[in-house]
């Protein structure tokens, strides 16, 4: 592969959502992927919130392709795709509406609905609603409160009691406007990475916590991943095919990572659909990528790949 013919690839890291530091970690792994692998790059830390200053950034990086590695806020709601677009600056991932509705799971819930989809039972609550009086009429426990746009578990709850519920929905309210509570479902956590409109082997996630919170996903030893999941050929399938349709209902594109819950029924329950994914060589799509025989780095140089192909389809100019 020429990797010359990509120009000048910045990676796009660490911004100002909460997910800051999970991003700088992404960030780094896929800058010296790509340098390993003889790319001109260079790393993109956007700390600001205005517009404009993220623009001054990203023109004095002289760069000719973007590999977006913002979790969180910025990244996954569509905002610096749209910047990006605004600045005929290719990238890799989705555009900024199947990002958006990918990160809102308000949105995303009513399209895996709308392309019968299964997901738990929820109710959206907003701010402005009269939150003593939920908590008295409520009745499904155990129930998981979470921020409706937010992801890595953060600002997530588990509540098996009226007297938690509460607590639970003012601290989810902190990271916005809008919360989630659904019903929790117990069963085993799985998670199936798209690359390229393919879905990579089921992988099935066994926590020492109850569920898989932040602490979970990030402190080493606290959590196992089997890969591939041990599941029946059928169901495997089955899951592989949902992780897809939803990937595509959302209008996803070159990746993302979706989350399910099988219940001890072994129904499927869509969690989730995170169209940037952690991205490091030891996070789950780059393992799920890795049980195919594709290397970190293979991976790193596919995703731009398909950047620079799906963009210069569309007549974006290359400056270098």
């Amino acid at each position: 592969m020429d990797v010359e013919q990509f120009g000048r690839i910045g990676v796009l890291m660490g911004g100002y959502s909460s997910e800051r530091e999970i991003s700088l970690r992404s960030g780094r792994a896929i800058y010296e992927a790509l340098a390993q692998e003889g790319c001109r790059v260079v790393a993109v830390d956007l700390i600001d919130q205005e517009r404009d200053k993220i623009k001054n950034t990203l023109c004095e990086a002289k760069m000719d392709l973007a590999f977006i590695a913002l979790h969180g806020r910025l990244g996954e709601d569509g905002e610096i795709q749209k910047i990006l677009e605004e600045m005929d600056i290719a990238y890799v991932g989705s555009d900024p509406q199947a990002s958006r509705f990918s990160f809102d799971k308000e949105i995303s819930q009513k399209i895996f609905k709308k392309n019968q989809l299964n997901v738990p039972d929820h109710r959206v609550i907003s701010q402005k609603e009269d939150l003593a009086r939920i908590v008295l009429e409520w009745k499904i426990f155990p129930v998981v409160v979470k921020p409706t746009c937010e992801g890595s578990s953060i600002g997530v709850s588990l509540v098996e009691t009226k007297q938690a519920l509460l607590l639970a929905m003012q601290a989810a309210f902190k990271y916005g406007d809008k919360i989630l509570l659904e019903k929790y479902i117990k069963g085993r956590e799985l998670t199936v990475g798209i690359l390229d409109d393919c879905a990579l082997p089921v992988i099935e996630i066994c926590v020492k916590r109850t569920f898989f919170d932040y602490t979970a996903k990030y402190e080493k030893g606290e959590t196992q991943y089997l890969i591939p999941a041990p599941l029946d050929e059928k169901i495997a399938i089955e899951i592989q095919t949902a992780a897809l349709k939803a990937h595509r209902a959302l209008g996803c594109e070159d990746l993302s990572r979706v989350d399910f819950i099988l219940s001890e029924e072994n129904v499927a329950y869509i969690l989730e659909v995170n169209n940037i994914p952690g991205f490091t060589a030891t996070s789950l799509l780059p393992k799920a990528a890795k049980q195919l025989g594709m290397t970190f780095n293979q991976l790193c140089l596919k995703l731009v790949q398909l950047a620079y192909g799906k963009k210069t389809k569309n007549n974006i100019s290359f400056r270098s």
